[in-house]
């Protein structure tokens, strides 16, 4: 159902995951608890989400049970995505997710989207993508935004950063419904923005994680520069000794808004010809 201006409710919820400045998003997952442990003690978690509220952070990916124990003021500066599926690392196959929450509770929880994991060309890859088109169908009920994690992990998958294969997987995410998917990142900007030029949704890649805070936000630039939605880092972040800080460095970044390479290269030139 649209309003009067022709926008649905799920458009109104895109826009509390976008910076509305930019264009472009960064998010912070925390939903690591149900798969690793704790990445924080419990007062330690709720001063941890004030952090990423309080440096500009767009969003936040917990679980529907984290809900209750989060600061209600920094969750009304931040986007809240209820993540929808897991495993924990004791399982006898860690990339087979199950569905342990549902729409309706995150819609009950009052949040802005949610998210399914998918492990492309896993044991139980049917099952997943079964899950993935299920939830497609009642966030289109629900109005709610989907954003769907695929990541190509398998027996058969022998370059999870191979760009064609990201592609497929983008597109998987796009044909069950999803409206964002988050994906590894190809290495390069230039076969980046060919996954990005090839999926009919928006993508968000994966911040990986990197020891050395310098890479980390090289990287976070080079993955900018190939045209994405924006960044989804989670451990990067959170094990920071200082993760606010470290948070607003990232969101400096992704909040410049997309950019040419070409422009991107001049600058550098320039900056280059400057230093001599």
């Amino acid at each position: 159902m649209t309003d009067a201006y022709g926008w649905t409710g799920k458009d109104r919820r895109v826009q509390r995951i976008v910076h509305s400045a930019s264009g472009t998003t960064f998010l912070v997952p925390l939903d690591h608890s149900l798969a690793d442990g704790p990445v924080a003690s419990a007062a330690g978690f709720a001063g941890l989400v004030e952090a990423m509220a309080a440096n500009e952070v767009d969003g936040i990916i917990v679980h529907k049970g984290r809900v209750r124990f989060l600061p209600t003021d920094a969750l009304g500066r931040l986007a809240l995505i209820v993540h929808l599926n897991g495993s924990t690392q004791h399982a006898p196959d860690v990339d087979a997710k199950i569905l342990v929450g549902a729409v309706e509770e995150a819609v009950a929880l009052g949040a802005d989207g949610v998210s399914v994991h998918i492990n492309l060309g896993s044991s139980t890859e049917a099952a997943q993508l079964t899950d993935l088109g299920a939830v497609a169908g009642s966030c289109a009920r629900w109005g709610l935004p989907l954003l769907a994690m695929v990541y190509p992990r398998g027996p058969r998958i022998t370059d999870p950063a191979d760009p064609v294969l990201l592609a497929h997987a983008a597109n998987v995410a796009a044909d069950l419904g999803a409206d964002i998917v988050k994906l590894p990142y190809t290495g390069s900007p230039l076969t980046m923005r060919e996954v990005v030029a090839a999926s009919p949704i928006p993508v968000v890649t994966a911040g990986g994680v990197l020891e050395d805070t310098g890479k980390f936000l090289d990287l976070i630039d080079s993955t900018m520069e190939s045209g994405v939605l924006g960044v989804a880092v989670g451990r990067n972040v959170f094990q920071a000794p200082d993760p606010g800080a470290l948070a607003r460095s990232v969101a400096r970044r992704v909040h410049v808004g997309p950019r040419s390479l070409e422009a991107l290269a001049a600058l550098r030139q320039e900056l280059s010809e400057a230093a001599v």
